[in-house]
């Protein structure tokens, strides 16, 4: 009689585990494995900043005048996540909200840098793309997280959003924004948290807000949802009232 090599345990089997029949176990994992460090960590706020992966430092070489003119975004989003971080150590609880990006490149390099810069810890919600997506360098490790599921990475950051900052940029960016919008604007998220569109210039020419509630589409209070700034002391005053006077700080 032949020996059977021992089986290994189904949990172990990485070809199963990498199969179409393990995908709840995938999907489950990715809402387990944050869920786990956040609740030993003890996260459960954040502002969340969206932007595009495109947008390069000023530094880089052969920018082209476009490409200088977008790198302002990069050094607001580096200052605005600085001067947050920096509001959030003056609270009794210091990492009461702590800053959250998508963790790649671009505006969610500039966002988890400036909270380094300002020596506090920030949050990388990564998604494994064949193009432009790696972690940046100034993620915590802790929270270095890679999800391949969009709904499971989308789902962390609404369910922990407390404040959200949308820098311009493409698909992603627009897909991000109006995702969160229509959950407030149903009361999927019951209550409103503040989100502020940075950059009035940009905004105002890639997507008119006002002409949806023109014709019916939206209502007109939808329009109060979010705030369009120009600045960085825009942005950082708002965000820190609202949330000041939701949150009795």
């Amino acid at each position: 009689m032949n020996i059977l090599e021992k089986e290994l345990k189904a949990y172990h089997n990485i070809e199963f585990l990498d199969s179409p029949e393990a995908r709840p176990i995938r999907i489950i994992s990715e809402y387990s494995f944050p869920e786990k460090v956040f609740r030993e960590e003890k996260v459960d706020k954040v502002i969340v900043f969206f932007g595009s992966a495109r947008i390069l430092p000023i530094d880089t070489p052969n920018l082209s005048p476009i490409q200088k003119e977008m790198a302002q975004y990069y050094d607001d989003a580096r200052t605005l996540a600085s001067k947050i971080t920096q509001w959030t150590k003056t609270l009794k609880e210091p990492e009461a909200f702590m800053l959250c990006s998508g963790g790649g490149p671009g505006i969610m390099e500039a966002a988890n840098r400036g909270a380094y810069e300002a020596d506090g810890r920030s949050i990388g919600l990564n998604i494994a793309l064949p193009f432009e997506q790696n972690p940046n360098p100034y993620i915590t490790p802790t929270f270095n997280f890679e999800f391949h599921y969009f709904f499971m990475r989308k789902f962390w950051f609404a369910n922990l959003l407390e404040a959200i900052v949308v820098f311009p940029g493409g698909f992603g960016t627009f897909d991000e924004l109006f995702e969160v919008l229509t959950l407030i604007q149903t009361e999927k998220m019951i209550k409103k948290r503040p989100i502020v569109l940075y950059g009035a210039n940009f905004w105002n020419k890639v997507v008119n807000l006002e002409y949806l509630a023109e014709v019916g589409m939206i209502s007109p209070d939808d329009l109060d949802l979010f705030k369009i700034v120009s600045t960085v002391d825009e942005a950082y005053t708002y965000i820190v009232s609202e949330l000041s006077d939701t949150h009795k700080l």
